[in-house]
């Protein structure tokens, strides 16, 4: 049988495929043994972390990776279940480069991996991932090693270290001052049922925190019995919302499957926007380096694309430099680490933090969250509502025939219409607000993968974003 084709599910940022048809225990071995030879050894790691989440699959596809490992004299170190966070912990803590077998949301059949080097450090297309994917084709196509295998394989051990990372995050925001909450967590039957019991309750010996925790779905369960573990779906937080209400809570938090996103509602089941969250976390870590004795002007916070317009007015009215960046964790975190800057957020709800290692975590940005609301008195919808200042469309995928002659299109409109365009990620049209016409901005960006086109559209007000929102659509569609 003809090796799998890994082009086809090696994506710019991850790996994600079908199980057992793309993603195997050969095709992890192989791409464990082009790890080491292309990211680890170069780099004169030791060893590798590898962690793995609740799908069936993981615990044997992760050992492979491991044998792969080994094979090149590499020490490989098991964290066994965590979170994609806690995996960045644990090559953050360890100064290890590390893998994480997940596929996040994607249904059950899905399983996949996520490639650091030492210090969190992103491995994406351009970054390496290219190279691993090339040396794993070539040694699964050739059945060899494509290079000597040590004459002493590494060693294979197993370290726990989910007690460590939520001590760690409780270090970087403290909860214990805050009034009493009730929060609703839905975990979706991933790895946040997992990790909220140790990070926000008692498991693993650490002190209580003023928290009554709600669990949905805390059961791990890589088929998905209740919903798919993708908050960014409004069906997926439909339960979340009403256990809010029903059991009168503060908010509710939803995690996806590999528990590194986190989206928030608010005491109505109103969902919070990831930008709204973004302008929040911002202005608590801003505040935090001015009093550390940082001037607010040396402080940088960056954002993508497609976050609101609130999120750069937010940001620089308290003093700090917002800086744009493309949507993506690599181009995230590598603007912010070329210019330190203390957080990142996108509108996807990933959020980064330097002290973090520059990575993405959900956790840590619900913690701030549960800071804010719990150190006033304020409920969170009108918490919130301090960030949130227009009215937004919201992602829409339209799928074209021919997306240049669709981008073409809508360039036209907007130059009609007199909005200064650039394409840093895609098209982005702003259109200032002037006497008489309010302001608006979209976004159109086309998909890596498939023939799709995501538009967002914000504007000052609901009826002039439904208006641009349409005639875009219309454009996109073929349809004005």
């Amino acid at each position: 049988m003809p090796s799998p084709v890994l082009s086809d599910f090696v994506k710019a940022y991850d790996v994600r495929g079908v199980v057992p048809e793309q993603l195997n225990v050969d095709v992890a071995w192989a791409i464990g043994a082009a790890f080491a030879q292309t990211i680890a050894l170069p780099e004169d790691a030791p060893g590798v972390v590898i962690g793995h989440d609740m799908r069936p699959s993981s615990p044997e596809l992760s050992r492979a990776f491991a044998a792969g490992v080994n094979a090149f004299g590499l020490d490989a170190t098991l964290v066994g279940l965590c979170s994609t966070d806690g995996l960045y912990y644990a090559s953050g803590a360890l100064d290890l480069p590390g893998a994480m077998f997940t596929a996040s949301h994607n249904p059950a059949q899905y399983n996949g991996i996520k490639l650091c080097r030492a210090g969190a450090r992103p491995v994406g297309q351009d970054s390496g991932l290219g190279t691993v994917r090339d040396l794993a084709q070539s040694l699964l196509d050739s059945g060899t090693s494509a290079g000597p295998e040590a004459t002493t394989p590494g060693r294979l051990s197993e370290h726990d270290l989910v007690v460590d990372y939520a001590r760690f995050l409780r270090g970087l925001v403290d909860l214990s001052g805050i009034r009493p909450l009730k929060v609703v967590v839905d975990a979706g039957n991933g790895m946040g049922g997992h990790t909220v019991p140790v990070v926000l309750g008692t498991e693993g010996g650490l002190d209580a925190l003023p928290l009554t925790v709600v669990p949905l779905y805390f059961e791990l369960d890589g088929t998905f019995p209740n919903h798919e573990a993708n908050p960014l779906e409004p069906a997926n937080l439909r339960d979340l919302q009403r256990a809010v209400v029903e059991h009168g809570a503060d908010l509710g938090l939803a995690f996806d499957g590999d528990a590194d996103r986190c989206f928030v509602v608010d005491e109505t089941g109103a969902p919070v926007s990831p930008s709204a969250v973004t302008s929040l976390v911002a202005t608590r870590e801003i505040g935090r380096e001015v009093a550390s004795g940082t001037a607010a002007r040396d402080v940088a916070v960056v954002y993508n694309v497609i976050s609101s317009a609130a999120v750069p007015q937010i940001i620089e009215e308290h003093g700090a430099r917002g800086i744009r960046s493309r949507v993506g964790h690599s181009f995230i975190k590598d603007r912010m680490a070329r210019e330190n800057a203390v957080f990142g957020g996108e509108h996807s709800a990933h959020y980064y933090f330097r002290d973090f290692w520059f990575a993405d975590t959900g956790m840590l940005a619900a913690m701030h969250v549960l800071a804010a609301l719990g150190g006033q008195d304020q409920s969170l919808s009108e918490l919130a509502a301090q960030y949130s200042r227009y009215a937004a469309s919201g992602e829409i995928n339209s799928t074209v025939a021919d997306v240049q002659a669709a981008t073409e299109r809508v360039r036209r409109w907007a130059l009609e219409r007199e909005a200064d365009l650039d394409e840093l990620d895609g098209l982005t049209a702003t259109h200032p607000e002037r006497s008489n016409d309010p302001m608006w901005w979209l976004n159109l960006r086309a998909s890596n993968t498939e023939p799709l086109l995501r538009l967002n559209v914000e504007a000052a007000d609901a009826d002039t974003m439904t208006q641009v929102r349409d005639d875009v659509l219309a454009l996109v569609r073929g349809e004005g």
